[in-house]
């Protein structure tokens, strides 16, 4: 009986981790396709993509037959997906949706690889090696060249990444994902809202249907949705490894992005995928302790 139930938990976890890594590569393409043709400014996309997300939670929460579970509001949790929603944008304009998230999801890992170290876990020579093989790929994906992405953009990607690993730390453990992801986003929503003010002042925002309409699926479906999905998930996950799925979304974006998007696979994406993606499976598959107290 315990191992049927047992069974069961893993597969659940499974579906929804792997569900909520296609929602993350398509955000990255729904973001790549509305900048790339001109159809959004940054912001105005941002602003859009955090509101219909705020909508479509709010509604969840107001219809489903449940009751929401008593929790705190976290306000870092929503000044964070503000950042990575702004900073991911941004970033956008410039990098390919393979690059854009595989920069992503490599300062996602070292940044919850971090966290990691710093509440107590031991990691042995395997998983050392891992990480610094998985650091030589990002560091050569980015370093000067004929193939590297813009350095603006890839630093602002960075940024974004460092914002969603502490926002997924914080999604650890919570008691409702759905309600908790539809408060972040009920509070990150104003923040975006300001922004786009003060950016229409400038006469800098523009945005036609297309671009509206994919920004809207970007909030309502790909990220509302698909973060509730992944709050759901990370109650099933150690940091580590809920670090470690995540890498497997730049490759998704990458492949989806040459099938949508007309965009290549150079041999430096290519080389960098398979030196980050080794690296973080030398991590997963290797054993970590907690020290003796």
């Amino acid at each position: 009986m315990h191992e049927a139930r047992g069974g069961l938990l893993v597969l659940q976890t499974t579906v929804l981790t792997a569900v909520a890594m296609l929602a993350f590569a398509a955000n990255s393409l729904l973001c790549r396709l509305a900048l790339l043709r001109g159809e959004i400014d940054p912001v105005s996309f941002a602003g859009i993509r955090l509101v219909s997300g705020a909508i479509m939670l709010a509604v969840i929460v107001r219809f489903r037959s449940e009751r929401p579970a008593p929790g705190h509001a976290d306000w870092l949790a929503a000044a964070m997906l503000f950042a990575y929603v702004a900073f991911f944008s941004f970033a956008y304009l410039t990098l390919s949706a393979g690059t854009g998230a595989l920069i992503l999801f490599g300062a996602v890992q070292l940044t919850m690889f971090s966290v990691g170290l710093r509440s107590g876990e031991k990691f042995g020579s395997v998983a050392w090696l891992g990480l610094a093989l998985a650091v030589a790929g990002l560091v050569y994906l980015v370093s000067p060249g004929i193939a590297a992405p813009p350095f603006l953009g890839a630093a602002l990607m960075a940024i974004a990444g460092v914002a969603w690993g502490v926002y997924s730390l914080r999604g650890r453990g919570v008691a409702d994902p759905l309600a908790a992801t539809a408060g972040n986003f009920a509070r990150a929503a104003p923040i975006a809202l300001l922004l786009s003010v003060l950016f229409l002042t400038n006469a800098r925002a523009y945005a036609n249907e297309a671009g509206v309409a994919l920004a809207i699926a970007s909030g309502a479906l790909t990220s509302g949705i698909g973060y509730v999905i992944w709050y759901a998930a990370l109650s099933k996950l150690t940091a580590m490894r809920a670090a470690t799925v995540q890498l497997s979304v730049p490759l998704i974006a990458a492949f989806g992005g040459v099938a949508f998007l007309s965009e290549s696979i150079t041999p430096r994406l290519a080389a960098a995928s398979a030196s980050i993606l080794g690296g973080i499976a030398m991590v997963l598959t290797s054993k970590s302790r907690k020290p003796r107290t």
